[in-house]
């Protein structure tokens, strides 16, 4: 059997196998075992199966993603979501759409602390739309706001995909969470412009809150800035290099530790909650990253990543027309597929090729993540958008389909800077190194 039929019996067998409800990691991990026993041995097969979970788990690496998971697990027991979005509600809720604005904004910053989109996006959408709906917002641009506002989960630092994408791919961590800054921040402006846009097309969709006292507004800041400073002083040492990952991650959830005691939000109970949260979580990305493994070494043994670069080769394909089909093929596996499952699943092909053909590492990073974070929220299937409508509930999915649109824009938009200008993605490593 060549190359090309095995690759795609695997894949077909993988996604089969999702269809019936079977969870990625085992999908991967059942298809790629059995395809290195096919196609290699029985003893390659099982020697995989016995040596790479204990590898790949005991990686130093891979100790910086519990200690983020429990920083954002102590920072959401805290209710931090709640004075994040009253910080912005207060300081330009104000304005036309400013609510909307304060959402995006508040996302930004819970997000650059949970490092989780659907987090993000199942939170704010329990603190956000109710307040927005109040004041006579529209539920599709209510909805919308929250599901947008909640993909920059995985591209803020500290996020979690981030991580495992730097460990497939041996990139260092660091600078892939220094890459993500102003692309985060650029995806933030271009949110806050298109509600702007919507707010002068149809204002009565975004109507203006009552104005807060300046002295409400500043009190506001007692209680958010302490974890505001947590989150800067973890990017600001990795940038100037005072600690690795690993350490500002252990820097991370002793801050939120501290912050949610000072906070009087912490009992023993919700302690152990928040660790047994914590590992489950923690136990669930290894046994993806484990079967992603499994698989990735199957389609490398069979020699897929060589088989298609030899094809780009002879097709006479440029770099961006490249890029332009892999943008193509997130957007088509985002209809069916979570975030995670697409970066583990597509970036041992797809690594290989992009990095051959001359683009930095850092920047495809950024890149992957950004065309799953447009997943998350593209019809008919994104995953955000599907979240929203069951945490909300009494809300269509019409009206949410047609309020996410001008997000929608903005994240091609924001793909395409980062494609004509990789120096927005790649400044601020540079200057790191």
């Amino acid at each position: 059997m060549g190359v090309w039929e095995a690759s795609g019996l695997a894949f077909a067998a993988v996604f089969g196998l999702m269809m019936v409800g079977m969870p990625i990691a085992f999908a991967m991990l059942i298809v790629g075992l059995g395809g290195i026993w096919l196609a290699i041995s029985d003893r390659t097969a099982m020697g995989m199966i016995g040596q790479l979970p204990f590898s790949a788990t005991m990686s130093y690496e891979l100790s910086v993603i519990p200690m983020f998971i429990l920083m954002g697990v102590l920072v959401t027991k805290a209710r931090m979501s709640q004075d994040l979005y009253r910080l912005c509600h207060g300081f330009i809720g104000h304005r036309r759409g400013g609510l909307a604005s304060a959402t995006i904004l508040a996302c930004g910053g819970f997000s650059a602390l949970s490092g989780s989109s659907i987090a993000t996006a199942a939170t704010m959408a329990k603190v956000a739309v109710p307040e927005m709906r109040r004041y006579g917002y529209s539920d599709g641009l209510a909805a919308a706001t929250v599901a947008a506002g909640g993909t920059l989960g995985i591209l803020i630092p500290p996020s979690v995909i981030l991580v495992l994408y730097g460990i497939s791919t041996g990139t260092d961590i660091g600078q892939l969470f220094i890459a993500g800054i102003i692309p985060g921040m650029l995806a933030i402006l271009l949110y806050l412009a298109a509600i702007w846009v919507v707010a002068r097309l149809d204002p009565a969709s975004a109507p203006a809150a009552p104005r807060v006292p300046w002295r409400e507004r500043l009190s506001y800041f007692r209680t958010v800035g302490p974890i505001l400073l947590l989150f800067i002083l973890i990017i600001g040492g990795l940038y100037v290099g005072a600690f690795t990952p690993t350490e500002a991650g252990g820097v991370g959830a002793a801050g939120a530790l501290i912050f949610a005691l000072w906070r009087r939000s912490l009992s023993f109970g919700i302690f152990t909650e928040a660790l047994v949260e914590t590992v489950t979580t923690t136990a669930s990305l290894f046994l993806v990253l484990i079967g992603a493994l499994v698989f990735s070494n199957f389609i490398n043994l069979i020699g897929l990543p060589q088989a298609l670069s030899d094809l780009i080769t002879s097709m006479g394909l440029s770099p961006m027309m490249v890029i332009l089909l892999i943008f193509v093929i997130y957007l088509v596996l985002g209809m069916f597929m979570e975030s995670l499952s697409m970066i583990l699943l597509t970036i041992p092909i797809f690594f290989p090729i992009v990095t051959g053909l001359g683009f930095d590492p850092i920047w495809f990073g950024i890149f992957a993540v950004m065309l799953t974070e447009l997943s998350l929220v593209t019809p008919p299937v994104g995953l955000n958008l599907f979240v929203i409508r069951t945490v909300i509930g009494d809300v269509s999915i019409g009206a949410i389909y047609r309020g996410i649109v001008p997000f929608v824009i903005a994240d091609i938009l924001r793909i395409l800077l980062i494609v004509l200008f990789p120096a927005i993605v790649l400044f601020l490593p540079m200057t790191a190194r």
